[in-house]
């Protein structure tokens, strides 16, 4: 754990922190990978965020661990959300984001990351994402 003698802080860190060990151990990836796991979440992050609407992106970010909160606000122009994309378009659109080599293709990449989310969003505020989620998209999701 980082200890940065402000409790909150150092709370934020550590969830973020075992965020991203979940994606780099599910893909083997060691620690010294971390830039890699941090570039696939921060990615998915974004493109989920730009597909929902601007009230239902809203209540997923406020799931999240408030580092990982302002990586997923970093950048947003609510005004022009939600972007429509299919799940085709959404894998285009990571991986176009993503400057790493993987293992497999850009839609494992995207369900381990998810998979790593979910255990981190309300079991209610995953099923409203999904929900608003196209059905090719809504398909990758766990």
């Amino acid at each position: 754990m980082v200890a940065t003698g402000f409790a909150s802080f150092d709370t934020t860190v550590d969830k973020s922190n075992r965020l991203l060990r979940e994606i780099e151990d599910a893909y083997g990836w060691p620690k010294e990978r971390r830039k890699q796991s941090y570039a696939a979440l921060r990615s998915v992050l974004h493109h989920l965020r730009d597909r929902l609407p601007v009230d239902e992106a809203v209540q997923f970010g406020a799931q999240l661990p408030t580092l990982l909160r302002g990586v997923y606000y970093d950048g947003w122009k609510p005004a022009e959300t939600p972007v429509k994309m299919n799940g085709e378009e959404f894998l285009r659109r990571v991986r176009e984001d993503f400057p790493y080599a993987i293992h497999g293709d850009t839609e494992q990449l995207v369900r381990t990351v998810l998979q790593a989310l979910r255990r981190h969003v309300s079991e209610g505020e995953w099923k409203d994402l999904k929900a608003r989620m196209p059905a090719s998209l809504a398909s990758m999701i766990p």
